[in-house]
């Protein structure tokens, strides 16, 4: 059977997700050139219709389509580069907030079952408010102060923390360098690190895990400041840029404070070393990743602009040429869709409340044993 398509709406598929003729040929095990007769006539099988758009990650309907669609993003873009805002939104982002909002859909009502109340803390503030006050009452409500990283030892660990406090606290928070599970479909961090969806019952805040580990710990802390504002974003946060946008502007200053407050900061700087060694220093005394501490110090006006950038950028290549090994699939799955979502998930699933086609849906998996095995990593008796 042969279907008929625009053939503008082909073309607008491949490069919706940014395929060369020859790499998507290669997904489809066919020629290039009979990616371009597709291209030029528009018309192909409904076979091969159906596996262009799962090549594409395209809704199959779009493809029949008189004109391509306008996709925006369904939470607030205040990424920018420049003064000007990112427009066509890549398919893995928009798929990676779609799964986000069904999963945090999903938890509402598990938590309006239960009886649960909003919690107090989102939107408690602001965009404006004081940057030290705020930032103090999150790291109150996290239990996520200095004192408590110090005693942490590495930043990796309070990074681990910082999440599970977060957390604990009611928030859920899940972080992929994928969208679902699909290695192939790889976030990209030049696109965006992470984004917030405030909502009174279920909160939650999502990291791109193909971030640096050391960029993560920032992104967690912004999209924290959004939660606290009850503000949803999608960030794009890079410290070597000022934010045009006044919400990112005091996101990231909030964010800087929870991690490095000044004043203590401005007491402990040691003048006349080689930068990296006191930034090193810095960095295991705050528990925070270089980085961090690079941004305070330019703050602190003890770095130049193009100072800052410089070794920012060093920084920032060398950490991201770390290798981490694969790490167990079942704590990562659980870290992918959030340890507080995927708790409740699997218990309401065994307990007979959620199906389980419906459950391993919202996970990205695709067999019950993978998902009982989830349930076995979380302590569950499955």
């Amino acid at each position: 059977m042969r279907a008929t398509v625009k053939r503008e709406m082909l073309r607008w598929a491949r490069e919706r997700a940014e395929l060369t003729l020859d790499a998507l040929a290669k997904r489809m095990h066919v020629q290039p050139d009979r990616v371009e007769d597709w291209e030029e006539s528009g018309t192909l099988t409904l076979k091969q219709l159906e596996k262009l758009a799962r090549s594409t990650y395209t809704p199959v309907g779009y493809l029949f389509l008189q004109e391509p669609p306008v996709e925006r993003l369904p939470i607030p873009d205040l990424r920018t580069v420049g003064n000007r805002g990112i427009g066509h939104p890549s398919p893995n982002l928009l798929d990676t907030i779609h799964i986000c909002q069904q999963r945090q859909a999903w938890y509402r009502d598990y938590l309006r079952s239960d009886g649960a109340r909003p919690r107090e803390f989102v939107g408690s503030v602001s965009v404006g408010a004081s940057v030290v006050r705020t930032a103090q009452a999150i790291g109150q409500k996290l239990n996520f102060d200095l004192d408590a990283r110090r005693r942490l030892p590495t930043w990796a660990d309070a990074l681990r923390q910082f999440i599970e406090r977060a957390d604990g606290a009611g928030i859920l928070v899940m972080c992929s360098g994928v969208v679902r599970n699909n290695n192939r479909r790889r976030l990209d961090p030049e696109e965006f690190r992470g984004f917030a969806m405030a909502d009174p019952l279920a909160p939650l805040v999502f990291i791109n895990g193909a971030d640096s580990k050391a960029a993560q710990m920032f992104t967690l802390a912004h999209e924290l400041a959004h939660i606290w504002a009850g503000e949803s974003a999608v960030s794009d946060i890079d410290a070597r840029v000022e934010p045009s946008n006044r919400v990112e502007q005091w996101c990231n200053q909030v964010a800087a404070e929870l991690l490095v407050p000044l004043e203590v900061l401005q007491a402990q700087i040691q003048s006349g070393g080689v930068l990296m060694d006191e930034v090193a220093r810095l960095a295991r005394q705050f528990k925070v990743s270089t980085l961090v501490i690079l941004l305070r110090m330019f703050e602190s006006k003890r770095l130049s602009r193009e100072a800052f950038r410089h070794a920012y950028e060093a920084e920032l290549a060398r950490l991201r040429g770390r290798k981490g090994s694969g790490g167990d699939f079942y704590l990562t799955q659980a870290a992918r869709a959030g340890k507080r979502f995927a708790r409740a998930l699997v218990a309401d699933t065994l307990e007979g409340h959620t199906l389980y086609r419906d459950a391993l849906q919202l996970l990205g998996i695709s067999k019950v044993e993978t998902f009982h095995e989830l349930g076995r990593s979380l302590r569950f008796r499955v």
